[in-house]
């Protein structure tokens, strides 16, 4: 069910996407490998929590950290956290490892970290599912807010 949700909405969105489908990976490497982009490609959605029931989606090259000052300093807030898995799954539909911005059963703001340029691979909703985009399109469709918010792995 999650992978059609975010399908239908990266379909609904207007933008060109790509599906790949692969097996169980143990790195960055083999993700990459097996979505045939550059680690630097594969893009991470971190679920982090403002407030109560309030959280924002952070786009994040695999190949970097993300930083909490920095974001802390965008959002203009002293206090951010991680939820766990259950409360990311219940605030975006998405277990963790599958979380998409596209779908999210809630509309939360994303912010972009200023290095995710190109084509990038975001999950799919499901497990060894990713789509492969265009961060420029991401940005424009989701209304997200571009900054820098990662340091060199």
């Amino acid at each position: 069910m999650s992978e059609q949700r975010a399908v239908a909405a990266v379909e609904a969105s207007g933008i060109d996407y790509e599906i790949t489908r692969h097996g169980p990976v143990a790195s960055l490497a083999e993700a990459a490998a097996a979505r045939g982009v550059e680690p630097r490609e594969i893009v991470k959605t971190l679920v982090v929590r403002r407030a109560d029931d309030d959280f924002v989606l952070v786009l994040v090259p695999g190949d970097r950290t993300f930083s909490w000052p920095k974001l802390r300093a965008v959002l203009g807030t002293s206090r951010l956290s991680m939820p766990d898995a259950a409360g990311a799954l219940a605030a975006t539909g998405y277990e963790r490892g599958t979380i998409t911005p596209f779908g999210s059963t809630t509309p939360w703001p994303v912010v972009v970290d200023a290095s995710v340029t190109g084509r990038i691979s975001l999950g799919a909703g499901a497990h060894g599912v990713a789509m492969t985009v265009d961060a420029a399109d991401v940005v424009r469709v989701l209304d997200a807010q571009v900054a820098d918010i990662s340091d060199d792995a």
